[in-house]
């Protein structure tokens, strides 16, 4: 269903049958990972002209794994990555 560099790859499906009957299948919650919990490859900092999608292609060398620095740097809303200028992100060591 996802592809395998999804944060959503190795979630469980689950099932929600709707009172009528009809099954809904959904992904289950995902749960953000401590950030001291993944390695760290370095530190980067945000630029005035940064993206999420940026930040990742240029630490990563993937423009998908922006949400990768989010996790690492405990943020929801990836845009919170770029709102200050000059913020130091942590940059995660890109896990299988």
């Amino acid at each position: 269903m996802f592809d395998a560099t999804s944060r959503y790859a190795k979630l469980p499906l689950l099932t929600w049958y709707s009172p009528d009957g009809t099954p809904r299948v959904y992904v289950s919650r995902r749960f953000l990972p401590p950030p001291e919990a993944l390695p760290l490859l370095g530190e980067t900092a945000a630029r005035s002209d940064d993206r999420p999608d940026l930040i990742a292609a240029r630490t990563l060398g993937d423009p998908t794994a922006f949400w990768r620095v989010a996790d690492a740097n405990l943020v929801m809303d990836p845009g919170e990555l770029t709102d200050v200028p000059g913020r130091v992100l942590r940059v995660p060591v890109p896990q299988p």
